[in-house]
């Protein structure tokens, strides 16, 4: 049988609550918007409220209040293309992506997934950000509060996942009027060992408790807990941030979105079924920018991405290029059935939501008096030409784009030249189908690349 554990000694360096806690839920809360005053509807919705108390308020209330609720489309595919560019304007850094999952630092530091954009718990054509400072957004309702003769301490929470640990808890984001963490060092406990790094993120822990009563689903965003002896010390919730010399995960983390964009590369494959949800621009440029870094003979420029956009030029395009390979096919004799079922396969460029054509320049081709050295250099610019290609099918891939990427246009080469009014000497490298995957690759289709050694085309020499 273990020994009993004596009872931790008590003195000014315990935090805690030798009383007991009291979590009280404020019902009756209305709906928020940016003239409410939230100091007097709290007054008036928790008369009990008592100096000492204190106030856990749920972060998308200052969201509401304070401008930072964004209009969305009612359209799930357009709404969510919405929150994905807001996830962006709001990051800072990416730490960590899966899929279309990010774990990012926003502008205050902190690490949480989709830089803490949210559409729960609001009308569908809405979109909710973080407050720009929620230590700010504290002290105000703090002082409101104050105003009403009630010596409070405030906490802003939003809910965030844990390194290592399933589900999610509430947290911190925002405080005022109490100490946010509370340190052992130094203090020595009931078997005589003195503590050197115990510390207690007690903002957190009040955060986590108050959402015990405060819940997702039942419309009650502030609670109360009565009982804890708050010290104002100065501190807020930024000084819970682990930041610069002192985040002991940067590393990690950078190898996390390391393996991440690794995982991208080696589960890209040609998708063939395209989602209607539109590619951002923003999207297609970047990924544009990604490719045209890679190598090229003589420090040149050799490829040129041309991006379909108008969807009559297309449609000519598609439909010259249909007309050729028709044509080509009765040359070989085949049957009008097996022309129709080839030429079908053609059907996904004019189905994706973005086509791209890469074609060889040339630009910058060295010109030598013999033929034997004229066919090296355009090998050498073609080479080139395809690393451009797989680059920009990987810039896809990296940012969830899934890509095809079809031959038609280099058999087609005349008609692409014409119809596009193209120089004569550029040469097209294929055509290149765009646009989010209709379902999300599964890895079960034997389709993922093995490693180099077990394929048996690397030969050691």
């Amino acid at each position: 049988m273990r020994p009993p554990v004596p009872d931790p000694v008590e003195g000014p360096t315990d935090h805690r609550a030798t009383d007991g806690l009291q979590i009280l839920p404020v019902t009756g809360l209305g709906e928020f918007g940016p003239e409410s005053d939230l100091a007097a509807e709290i007054v008036a919705a928790a008369p009990w409220l008592a100096d000492g108390d204190v106030v856990v308020v749920t972060s998308k209330v200052f969201s509401k209040i304070e401008g930072r609720i964004v209009a969305a489309p009612t359209d799930p595919d357009e709404r969510d293309a919405l929150r994905r560019r807001l996830v962006d304007d709001e990051t800072v850094r990416v730490v960590a992506a899966r899929g279309r999952m990010r774990i990012t630092v926003n502008r205050n530091g902190l690490v949480q997934a989709a830089a803490g954009v949210d559409g729960s718990n609001l009308a569908t054509d809405r979109l909710a950000l973080l407050p720009v400072d929620p230590d700010a957004s504290a002290a105000r309702l703090r002082a409101a509060l104050a105003d009403r003769g009630l010596a409070v301490a405030v906490i802003v929470t939003d809910t965030m996942g844990r390194a290592w640990r399933g589900g999610q808890t509430d947290v911190a984001i925002g405080a005022s009027g109490l100490a946010v963490r509370h340190g052992y060092a130094g203090a020595v406990d009931a078997y005589g060992n003195r503590l050197a790094v115990t510390d207690i993120a007690v903002a957190d822990e009040l955060a986590a408790a108050a959402d015990l009563v405060k819940g997702k689903l039942d419309g009650i965003p502030v609670a109360v807990v009565r009982g804890w002896k708050a010290v104002d010390d100065g501190s807020t919730a930024a000084d819970l941030v682990r930041s610069g010399p002192d985040d002991l995960f940067r590393l990690g983390a950078d190898e996390a979105l390391a393996q991440g964009r690794r995982e991208a590369l080696l589960t890209r494959r040609s998708v063939r079924r395209f989602s209607g949800e539109p590619v951002p621009e923003a999207v297609m440029r970047e990924a544009f920018a990604d490719a045209l870094t890679a190598p090229a003979p003589h420090h040149t420029r050799p490829v040129h991405f041309l991006w379909l956009r108008d969807p009559e030029r297309r449609r000519t395009l598609l439909d010259a290029m249909s007309a050729a390979w028709h044509t080509d096919l009765q040359g070989d004799a085949k049957s009008p059935e097996s022309i129709e079922k080839r030429v079908a396969r053609g059907r996904i460029l004019y189905d994706a939501p973005e086509l791209v054509v890469p074609v060889l320049t040339g630009d910058g081709m060295h010109d030598y008096p013999d033929r034997r050295r004229n066919d090296c250099e355009r090998t050498m610019f073609t080479v080139a030409g395809g690393a451009a290609v797989g680059s920009f099918l990987v810039a896809l891939s990296v940012r969830e784009v899934g890509s095809c990427w079809v031959g038609s246009t280099i058999f087609a080469a005349p008609t692409v030249r014409e119809v596009l009014d193209l120089d004569p000497s550029w040469m097209p490298l294929g055509a290149v189908a765009v646009g989010y995957p209709e379902s999300p690759p599964t890895g079960e289709d034997g389709r993922l690349r093995p490693p180099a050694d077990a394929t048996g085309l690397v030969t050691e020499l």
